[in-house]
């Protein structure tokens, strides 16, 4: 076999939201692109706002004499400085530019934290449900994973948690707003997380870190306010990037931040340099670096997906469907009316309708729907959700 035996199984299990959107393309084919439903990939529709646009226009007419030269290999440090100043004045904490490395993505970020943080078989908890890269990336770098549940509403199971730590216990990643369920975990839960890993560190003597993996944080609903994590834990990371807030997700523009208060932060902070070097993507694009250096402050308008999110929240569960509403991101994660997701899922195909199982998510017995869609597509498929639901046994 020309590869891997790892890789080979990797592959044969796939991501059920990869499997979902090729099923969508072989739907569309057959019965046309505005007969299928396709709510199984969180692809933002909106385009870039107008200042992106302005910054755009101005650096391809008025370019900067070695722009597209190598850079440092943390990235320019305009960009980083613009990302430390914001985080300085979210948190009060004295965030700077050496504090931050740009990235080539999230995905770019958290595979360079735990390449810099993991030695072979040391332990990352990852909360269930969870996006589905996760484990993949931890194997990436020797590590092994470590899989918690959550509580009934998706948000923090201190007592799983405490229960969880072991001596090879190196880091626990968040991801809030949340994929699949858009839960942001509260404040409150953060800072008994903070206090409980505090005391994990006097006990033992050990240092776990929390890398909080946040790209939806700026997609708030109702009001809710985000709890910085560098608030509330030492030894914490953000990974990051502008995919959703600024809706760029091609651009794979992003970036790494550690906290000023990391035990050995100096020594992380050149690692995750090195590391940025080494695992090959060296580099976020050096264009987008530059624009979103202008760009901290700028955010799409989230109107849009409030009311995507609240238009299906309110017919979905009018028949039937179970849900914790969503406080950010642009995903639900309904119960599944059948114990069997997957056949729930094969199900809603038949209807033309592409949703996620959340077995997918490591959560078996729900579903994920992506309203990172057109709202027009929405209205159209409430009578095949109704015809869905009555099929289950739902009021539909």
């Amino acid at each position: 076999m020309a590869i891997s035996q790892k890789i080979a199984t990797y592959m044969e299990k796939g991501s059920w939201i990869r499997k979902m959107f090729e099923e969508g393309a072989r739907l569309k084919a057959q019965h046309g692109e505005d007969r299928v439903f396709d709510f199984s990939l969180g692809n933002p529709p909106e385009e870039p706002p107008e200042a992106f646009q302005r910054e755009f226009r101005r650096l391809a007419e008025n370019p900067i004499p070695g722009m597209h030269r190598y850079m440092p290999n943390a990235g320019f440090l305009e960009a980083r400085e613009a990302v430390a100043r914001s985080i300085a004045a979210e948190t009060g904490l004295p965030v700077e530019a050496a504090h931050v490395v740009m990235t080539v993505g999230a995905g770019g970020a958290l595979n360079v934290a735990l390449k810099a943080l993991l030695d072979p078989d040391d332990e990352v908890i990852v909360l269930s449900p969870f996006f589905p890269e996760y484990p993949l990336y931890i194997d990436n770098h020797g590590g092994k994973t470590v899989f918690v549940s959550t509580n009934r509403e998706f948000t923090l199971d201190l007592w799983s948690l405490d229960r969880a730590l072991t001596a090879r216990t190196k880091a626990i990643i968040l991801n809030s707003p949340h994929n699949p369920t858009g839960v942001i975990y509260p404040e409150k839960e953060i800072e008994a997380l903070g206090t409980l890993l505090r005391q994990k560190k006097e006990e033992r003597g050990w240092d776990i870190y929390v890398i909080s993996d946040e790209p939806y944080r700026k997609l708030l609903y109702d009001g809710v306010r985000f709890p910085p994590i560098f608030r509330y834990i030492e030894n914490s990371l953000i990974a990051t990037s502008h995919s959703k807030d600024l809706a760029l997700p091609g651009e794979r523009i992003g970036y790494l931040a550690i906290s000023p208060r990391c035990a050995d932060g100096d020594r992380l902070s050149r690692a995750i340099v090195f590391t940025n070097r080494i695992l090959g993507y060296v580099n976020a694009p050096a264009l987008m670096q530059l624009i979103v250096a202008r760009l901290q402050g700028v955010t799409i308008d989230i109107s849009s997906y409030q009311a995507r999110r609240d238009l299906l929240y309110n017919h979905l569960t009018a028949m039937g469907f179970e849900m914790v509403k969503p406080q950010g991101a642009f995903y639900l994660f309904p119960k599944s009316p059948v114990e069997d997701d997957i056949a729930f899922v094969q199900a809603a195909s038949q209807k033309l309708i592409l949703i996620t199982p959340g077995t997918g998510f490591g959560c078996p017995g729900h579903f994920r729907i992506s309203y990172a869609v057109p709202k027009e597509m929405i209205e159209r498929s409430i009578p095949a959700w109704q015809a869905l639901a009555r099929e289950f046994g739902l009021p539909g």
